[in-house]
């Protein structure tokens, strides 16, 4: 009885040391294997360009491949589940946009929670809006342009490249600031409301300023106002709405953000937070994003985290006020 009750605890013992050994292997100290950057969306899409440019930078500094991976669906949302339910080691990425704040207004069942289910690491950069409309509208600014939607009822439209896209809530939120009767009209991705803008089909949309200044340029569509606090760079003659008087659109731009699966370690989302900090801020970095019309803003995760818990309720109110449903 005695021997039996000492093989006992001698296999408690060592069963013990196997399993603290075990918990230590899977607590894997970053980084110590390939990294992923998961891309919501499709190739060339903002997030994607971020993620193309700074990927081999990251893997020069970590000693680690960092692929870039594109998961696109669901306005995102398919990228930002897998990513949910990715160990909590810092080695699977979110590269998201701020239509991360959104979709849960929209969506029934997301698959995650984007409080819970996410640690913020740093914002990465902003893209400006425009408010883009067709050259034969009668509209110089943003003001002529309400009394034009005022007169003429719901003849008028406006396009985005799908429900619940930053350009279809930015004008929602425009809308309802000032009780404007103005049709949706949603498309399968961009090129298609760009095209029939130009066309003539749709009269206006929010579209950003990197993706629509070519034809901007070209006389194919005219700009009323854009985003942002001061003017955008890349069209210094267009007034910001601020400057127009239309305070409602403020901290409007697209946002690019950073973000690992939710209880990932303090000390690794500090390391990442740095190394993606230093990598954005350098200056080819930054030289070739601003090619790209991305102006590159960092921050520290809990300044990430207060503007994604802003943006939730702010987002939340619009798509209730103007009844916004998923496709």
């Amino acid at each position: 009885m005695k021997k039996n009750i000492i093989s006992i605890v001698a296999s408690t013992l060592v069963f013990g040391l196997v399993s603290i050994n075990a918990l230590a292997q899977s607590a894997t100290v970053f980084p110590s294997k390939t990294i992923t950057l998961v891309v919501p969306f499709t190739p060339s899409s903002g997030s994607d360009i971020i993620a193309r440019i700074i990927a081999p930078k990251l893997a020069t500094k970590w000693g680690q491949s960092v692929i870039v991976d594109n998961k696109p669906g669901a306005s995102g949302n398919l990228g930002a589940q897998a990513v949910a339910k990715a160990s909590p080691d810092g080695h699977t990425l979110l590269m998201a946009i701020n239509t991360f704040t959104m979709t849960p207004a929209i969506y029934k069942n997301l698959g995650f929670d984007p409080i819970n289910d996410f640690s913020p690491i740093t914002k990465l950069a902003e893209s400006g809006f425009a408010f883009a409309v067709n050259p034969n509208l009668p509209a110089k600014d943003i003001k002529s342009l309400i009394g034009v939607v005022k007169k003429n009822g719901d003849k008028l439209n406006y396009a985005s490249p799908g429900n619940g896209t930053p350009h279809h809530l930015a004008m929602e939120l425009f809308k309802s600031s000032y009780q404007l009767d103005i049709l949706h009209v949603p498309y399968k991705g961009i090129q298609g409301a760009l095209t029939d803008l130009m066309g003539g089909q749709v009269q206006m949309m929010f579209a950003t300023v990197h993706s629509t200044r070519p034809l901007e340029q070209a006389g194919k569509m005219r700009f009323l106002a854009v985003t942002g606090d001061a003017r955008n760079p890349s069209v210094p003659d267009v007034p910001t709405f601020k400057e127009q008087g239309i305070k409602e659109m403020e901290g409007l731009d697209a946002w690019f953000a950073v973000l690992a699966p939710g209880r990932t370690p303090t000390e690794t989302i500090n390391r990442i937070n740095r190394d993606f900090i230093e990598v954005m801020n350098a200056p080819d970095t930054k030289a070739e994003l601003a090619q790209k019309g991305l102006n590159v803003v960092t921050s520290s995760p809990v300044q990430l985290a207060t503007i994604i818990k802003s943006d939730l309720a702010r987002w939340k109110k619009v798509v209730l006020e103007a009844n916004i449903t998923a496709d």
